[in-house]
């Protein structure tokens, strides 16, 4: 729990009171959340449960380092707390599932206290590709608490958001393509998203069974690393994690400041040029990777193209499929839309759904044939291949190296509910649809706004990630606390 306690007050007050933590995380939410919007609902239990904690403690049982420690979850993840599971939309406002998904259950068995849920960009930001990240119909639009009228990415938007800003010590997002890395980098946070397979999907609403996964967003490196040694680990209803007790470890066990030694790291230079000032506090990321001992390796050229366009027939099919799934085990009398056909009726007769974007990406996933489709099966088959042994697996070889190193994305954008979002770039889609562990880490800001460094590696290479990411962190320091700035102008 060290970095827990070198992090935050409240995670001090954790280490002799669950209350405490708790109570200082629920008087935060009350006095920021109406700024933010970061966070949709407290659950009603939560100081009852940290007096259970504290009861436990007092009786000689500590569960591990995370006994007592608050955290907030994304609203796609259900929890058996009597907090509705929104996915943002107002169609779900009635979804209280009472049930935990399995990751869930494995932070209250290590003695996490559940506060709550955290706004997100509305259906995980899948309905339009127009759409405002940070804005549900639930929530609102979610600031970042660095610059207020900055987006705070999407789609764990909140979670990032509500971390940065001290309202929890920790959050667990989730993912499909940048969805806890870009509000991670843009928050000043350390995000993880996972293997595909290391953390279970159960009970939590999808996208993609091919490239969803949740993982942590924290302060620190030590954080996340604690985190995920909690929530990985398989699940029977997830066959994807079939793998996963083999492979997980403790990942916070013998992290070392000195793990950039001697590493070869392949720069992806592929994915700069968007953002001048985030090339410069890249440039400066790199002299410090070498500085702690890191060969680098620069990688000019690599063709994304093909698969962004793979990527899209495989999340247009499988959302309608997989969502159509999860509607169907919901409580028919507290969620009336049964189909994604339905969703989009819904939010035809419903004008706030509807009031600054459409929903385009539904109806272009109700139009798909499912999973028998050919265009499909050669998607998946074609994503999976460019991305993983002909993408990452491939520049690692060629590179000689442990892994890749890139920005993660730019400084946050203005909010336009008339625009939408307007970004340059990331480095995520890679992993993405690899299915690989991709990490971000601070590495500094752009006139005030953080951007963060993305460590890439190969299929369960968690370990190794961390390990690099907190020599990185151990070794510079970037994270600065936001300082709610009303804007920035020249």
């Amino acid at each position: 729990m060290a970095a827990l306690l070198a992090t935050s007050t409240n995670a001090q007050e954790a280490k002799t009171s669950a209350v405490a933590a708790t109570q200082a995380s629920l008087t935060a939410i009350k006095a920021k959340n109406d700024q933010l919007h970061a966070v949709i609902a407290l659950n009603p239990h939560a100081l009852a449960d940290a007096r259970a904690l504290d009861a436990e403690r007092k009786a000689g049982k500590v569960r591990g380092p995370l006994h007592g420690v608050p955290i907030l979850l994304k609203d796609n993840i259900e929890s058996a707390d009597d907090t509705a599971t929104t996915a943002g939309s107002l169609a779900l406002k009635d979804n209280v599932t009472g049930r935990d998904a399995p990751l869930v259950k494995r932070l209250t068995d290590a003695g996490m206290v559940i506060l709550g849920k955290t706004n997100l960009s509305e259906w995980a930001n899948i309905r339009s590709s127009h759409s405002i990240s940070g804005w549900s119909a639930v929530g609102g639009t979610v600031r970042n608490p660095y610059v207020l009228d900055r987006s705070a990415c999407g789609s764990s938007s909140g979670s990032g958001a509500a971390v940065a800003a001290g309202l929890a010590l920790a959050a667990i997002g989730t993912e499909t393509d940048g969805s806890i890395t870009c509000p991670a980098a843009i928050n000043g946070l350390v995000g993880l998203k996972p293997t595909v397979g290391l953390v279970s999907r159960t009970h939590i609403v999808p996208i993609s069974h091919s490239q969803d996964t949740a993982g942590p967003m924290t302060r620190t490196v030590t954080d996340a690393a604690l985190i995920l040694t909690a929530i990985a680990g398989s699940d029977p209803a997830d066959p994807a994690t079939k793998e996963a007790d083999a492979r997980k470890t403790d990942y916070a066990k013998g992290l070392d400041k000195n793990a950039l030694k001697g590493v070869t790291l392949a720069v992806a230079r592929f994915y700069t040029g968007y953002s001048p000032g985030t090339d410069a506090v890249f440039e400066q990321a790199l002299k410090d990777l070498k500085a702690q001992g890191a060969t680098l390796v620069e990688v000019k050229d690599f063709d994304e193209g093909p698969i962004g366009k793979a990527e899209g027939v495989v999340l247009y099919t499988e959302l309608k499929v997989d969502l159509n799934a999860y509607l169907a085990s919901t409580d028919p009398n507290k969620v009336k839309t049964r189909t994604l056909e339905d969703l989009i009726a819904f939010n035809k007769a419903t004008p706030k759904e509807l009031e600054w974007f459409g929903q385009e990406s539904f109806e272009k996933a109700q139009a798909t044939k499912g999973y028998d489709d050919p265009e499909y099966i050669k998607a998946v088959a074609d994503g999976k291949r460019l991305a993983g042994p002909e993408g990452i697996d491939k520049i690692l070889k060629d590179a000689g190296a442990i892994a890749i190193v890139a920005p993660t994305t730019g400084p946050a954008w203005t909010i336009d509910p008339l625009n939408g979002d307007h970004y340059g770039g990331s480095s995520t889609t890679l992993p993405a649809v690899a299915g690989y562990p991709h990490l971000t880490v601070p590495m500094g800001d752009v006139g005030g706004l953080p951007v963060g460094l993305s460590f890439i590696g190969p299929a369960w290479s968690e370990a190794s990630l961390l390990n690099l990411g907190f020599a990185y962190e151990q070794a510079t320091m970037k994270r600065k606390d936001p300082k709610f700035l009303s804007t920035v102008a020249p």
